[in-house]
């Protein structure tokens, strides 16, 4: 295989962004050979892809390798599962599916042959590998705390009303913790681990007009006896992105531009131990350890996906890793729901159950024809 042909499924505003990585010098090895949409689009021409309305004829068409899917939350299983049966390679937008069992049964469909990816763009950021390999190398010890407030994804009205799936139950299935902190969540879990169980606390529109959460608290507990807490918001400004990760041997610090790493010497078990100081504390040394280097961390997820395909290299995001994180935000809303603990591994019928009794209740809102700006750039965070 020379080029990987590949499909674009869903035209707007994020399938539209990855569609300008792919035509850019970040993707290499890849052209895009078809796309679809609900109704006609001039990006077609542009680029010099087929365009189709419906998507199993784009599938089906013979033109792609596989399939990049930027389609609304509510179409990732129905899509996935098409594309997988037919035997194509998926991208698939975060999050995976509406819930963890519809994730379940995208992975289980996928065979050893096809590459199936998750748009997790935030596993290549520069902050957050270095944490990584900090944490993973025994840097901090046994982790004791860990906290993430991240309310600076904060988003106006029109983000809504210019949408007729987003934070509703039937399009997305729920809000803030399925759309803008799943990144967060996952890298959350990929630093530090899966919790034990999570107790979740929710305000459903609080801020906005929705019928989903638009701010979540969330408490931790880990298997070692660490405990966590995460907080979350699309209504807060300006904001605060404060991510605390506290070990045994010292503290990993990310203050949303800045990463700081302070070292106990000796480690504050062992100081405990020994110490016949009533008041004092181990030494302590705080060093600024940002990263300078820039990354485009969709465009590397993306060429990630094509070197995959091409047998060059191992899928950095494989979409089964993007389960935890999923169960980690339905666990929230199931525990906010019914005021109780919810433990992991998550009850998966359980949570489908009680998730399929908000969509019953759920409609598409009317979608408004306002024209709003549109700056992609700044939705990341």
């Amino acid at each position: 295989m020379s080029d990987v042909k590949l499909g674009v499924i869903g035209l707007g505003n994020i399938g539209q962004q990855h569609i300008k990585h792919i035509q850019s010098d970040v993707v290499n090895n890849c052209t895009i050979t078809a796309v679809s949409s609900r109704a006609p689009n001039e990006i077609a021409t542009e680029i010099g892809a087929k365009h189709f309305t419906d998507y199993h004829a784009l599938i089906d068409s013979g033109l792609c390798d596989g399939v990049l899917i930027a389609s609304p939350t509510m179409n990732h299983l129905e899509m996935g599962l098409y594309a997988l049966e037919k035997g194509l390679h998926v991208l698939m937008e975060k999050p995976i599916a509406l819930s963890v069992k519809d994730g379940q049964t995208l992975i289980d469909t996928a065979s050893e042959k096809q590459q199936f990816g998750l748009m997790l763009n935030q596993r290549v950021d520069p902050i957050f590998t270095k944490m990584k390999k900090l944490i993973d190398d025994g840097a901090l010890g046994a982790l004791q705390r860990t906290q993430w407030t991240m309310t600076n994804w904060f988003r106006p009205e029109v983000y809504f009303q210019v949408s007729d799936w987003r934070a509703t139950w039937k399009g997305e299935g729920g809000g803030l913790l399925v759309n803008q902190c799943i990144h967060n969540i996952d890298i959350f879990q990929w630093l530090c681990g899966m919790p034990k169980s999570v107790t979740g606390f929710c305000g459903f529109g609080k801020y906005h007009d929705i019928e989903v959460e638009d701010e979540a608290s969330a408490f931790f507990q880990y298997k070692n006896g660490a405990t966590g807490i995460f907080v979350g918001s699309t209504g807060e400004a300006p904001g605060v992105n404060q991510l605390d990760i506290v070990g045994d041997k010292g503290m990993l610090s990310y203050n949303g531009q800045h990463l700081f790493l302070t070292k106990n010497t000796p480690a504050t078990s062992q100081f405990s131990k020994d110490t016949v100081d009533m008041f004092g504390q181990p030494v302590t040394e705080t060093t600024n350890i940002t990263p300078t280097e820039e990354v485009n961390q969709h465009g590397e997820l993306i060429n990630n996906f094509v070197n995959a395909i091409l047998g060059k290299e191992s899928l950095i995001a494989p979409a089964e890793q993007g389960l935890d994180s999923l169960a980690i935000a339905n666990g929230i809303l199931w525990s906010s729901w019914t005021d109780e603990k919810v433990t992991f591994p998550i009850d998966m019928v359980g949570y489908q159950a009680a998730l399929n009794e908000n969509i019953k209740q759920s409609k598409l809102r009317e979608k408004s024809d306002i024209k709003a700006n549109i700056d992609m750039e700044k939705s990341y965070r």
